[in-house]
């Protein structure tokens, strides 16, 4: 028995997509022994400063558990360090050490080459279009 779907797959899509672009970029992070996560920590350390884990957590879309993890491996690897916040003793504040935003500056030349082809190829319309679509899905899965 089969189901017929009227729609086709998007998580599926969307993850192919997503798996595309990678391909790009994992053998880069590779040459710097990054993983994915790894380089998502460094990349909103590089965007933003100073921020807590919370913030890591949810902008590099890595579950707490795994952070913990994550983020003991670079300190271990001189990419962040992590102090109490000041302000409150209950938060953790992360940030890219030097080697670190080095990395980032390194990578983020590449990955900006990455896609600036890819707004060649497609024209800055529809990407810029496909940025849009993407910000409106996001935001209409979001509970209420």
């Amino acid at each position: 028995m089969s189901t017929t779907f009227t729609h086709r797959n998007l998580p599926r899509l969307l993850l192919q997509a997503r798996e595309a672009v990678m391909a790009h970029t994992r053998p880069s992070l590779r040459e710097h022994a990054l993983s994915d996560q790894q380089w998502r920590v460094l990349r909103v350390l590089g965007e933003h400063g100073a921020v807590d884990t919370g913030r890591v957590a949810r902008e590099a879309f890595i579950l707490g558990p795994s952070l913990t993890g994550v983020l003991a491996r670079m300190e271990r690897d001189n990419l962040i360090t992590r102090a109490r916040d000041p302000a409150d003793q209950r938060r953790t504040v992360v940030e890219a050490t030097p080697h670190g935003m080095k990395l980032v500056k390194r990578l983020g030349t590449s990955i900006e080459a990455h896609y600036d082809w890819m707004e060649k190829s497609l024209g800055k319309a529809k990407l810029t279009q496909l940025y849009g679509l993407l910000d409106e899905l996001i935001a209409l899965e979001q509970p209420s």
